[in-house]
This record gives structure tokens, C-alpha cells and sequence, in this order.
């Protein structure tokens, strides 16, 4: 399997948000395939259904978007982790599980995986991101949202990526609000790992640069 699974250094940094804009770059250049394995906090629609928002923000950046279904196939309403979700309706997922949602349907497909939160948050009961990441095998995205403490964060989840062998294309700094901290200049002080930032008024550098560290791995 070729891809790479996104992670952040915690909820709420954007992760969905950029992981959306690498697959319009990447639409360019490999038949990307999304998937967002298991999700909480889904919208219950009038049919009864769960609509994964995540999920859905995936699929539609995808140049052939796939079934919702097939994209995400662990759906849950509660505003709560995922473990959680999954533990208070009495439905174990197991590692082999979220494995099986995230295979590709040919050798054609490029597979962009996003998990939920960071990677010591847990994705399962008993399974934290790291393990899934672990199982899987493929480069890893860090997302970052680019404020005051930026630094720690990133730094930590390096230490963390690291400590489990796993290959980190790059560190990505999302700059929601524009700042001055200078925190990709910081960070690479600490680390060898690629920096990258979004910038919303500089798309075209990032873009570049992203395209560069992935097609290197592919």
C-alpha cells in the first residue's frame, strides 16, 4: 500500500483542513483514495443515518470520490472519542479492523488516511493512532496549528513518531491566524523533520513544497 496517514498534535489543529488540500495537490500527480477509518461527533441525518464530516471534506477533495460508506466505515454520533464511542455501544473494533477499512481498491491507489486526534490519542478501544500507524506502515503527516506553544507540541509528537520508527514526510504548521512567532524557524532548531507552513496567502509555496517531500517517497 502507497500513501500516508495524517495525524495532528491534538484535536482541533486542522487536520482534516490540510489533509484536504494535500489531496488536491496530490490529485495532480496519483489516484488518491481517502479514508477516514472510524469517526464521532457525525451529524444524524433525517433518514437516520450518520454523515462523518471529516470524512466527507476527504472524499469530496478527491478527484473520484468513493461511497461515504467505504470511506469512513465506523460512524458514531457522541461528541467523544472515538474509543469511547465505540466502548458505550458495546462494538469492539479491533487493530485488524481499521486495517481492512483503510485498503486500497487497486495497486493504482494512492491512500491518504487520516486518524483522529494525535498519536497517543486512542483510535479504538485498547488501540491508540500510534499502533494503527504502526500497522499500516506509511509516512506520516503531522499537523500542528501554527500558535503560542506550537513548539512543545510539535516537538513532542516528533518525539513520539520517532520513538515508534514511524517516517515522518513533514511537520506541517497550519497557520490559521497570521503571527510572528516564528515557530517553524524554532521548531527546525529541534528537529531534522521537514517544517512546512500553511499560509492561506502563500498556497503556492506550500504547495510546492509538499509535492516535493511526497513524490521523493513515490
Amino acid at each position: 500500500m502507497k500513501g500516508l496517514f495524517i495525524s495532528g498534535s491534538g484535536t482541533n489543529v486542522g487536520k482534516t483542513f490540510i489533509a484536504s488540500h494535500i489531496i488536491r495537490v496530490l490529485n495532480t500527480k496519483y489516484h488518491i483514495v481517502a479514508r477516514k477509518p472510524i469517526e464521532s461527533d457525525c451529524i444524524k441525518t433525517s433518514g437516520g443515518g450518520l454523515l462523518p464530516r471529516d470524512a466527507v471534506l476527504l472524499n469530496n477533495a478527491c478527484a473520484n470520490s468513493g461511497p461515504i460508506d467505504v470511506v469512513c466505515r465506523f460512524k458514531f454520533e457522541a461528541c467523544v472519542s472515538s474509543e469511547k464511542a465505540s466502548m458505550d455501544q458495546n462494538l469492539s473494533i479491533t487493530i485488524q479492523d481499521l486495517v481492512k477499512a483503510v485498503q486500497p481498491n487497486s495497486k493504482d491507489d494512492f491512500m491518504v488516511i487520516e486518524g483522529a486526534g494525535g498519536l497517543y490519542s486512542p483510535i479504538a478501544q485498547q488501540i491508540l493512532n500510534s499502533d494503527f500507524a504502526i500497522t499500516i506502515n506509511l509516512p506520516i503527516v503531522i499537523v500542528v496549528k501554527d500558535e503560542l506553544g506550537a513548539v512543545n507540541q510539535a516537538l513532542l509528537s516528533v518525539e513520539v513518531a520517532k520513538k515508534h520508527k514511524l517516517n515522518i514526510v513533514m511537520l506541517v504548521l497550519n497557520q490559521i491566524m497570521p503571527n510572528n512567532l516564528d515557530n517553524a524557524k524554532a521548531i527546525s532548531c529541534y528537529t531534522d523533520v521537514d517544517v512546512v507552513t500553511f499560509n492561506k496567502d502563500k498556497k503556492s509555496d506550500f504547495d510546492a513544497k509538499i509535492l516535493t517531500l511526497i513524490t521523493a517517497l513515490y
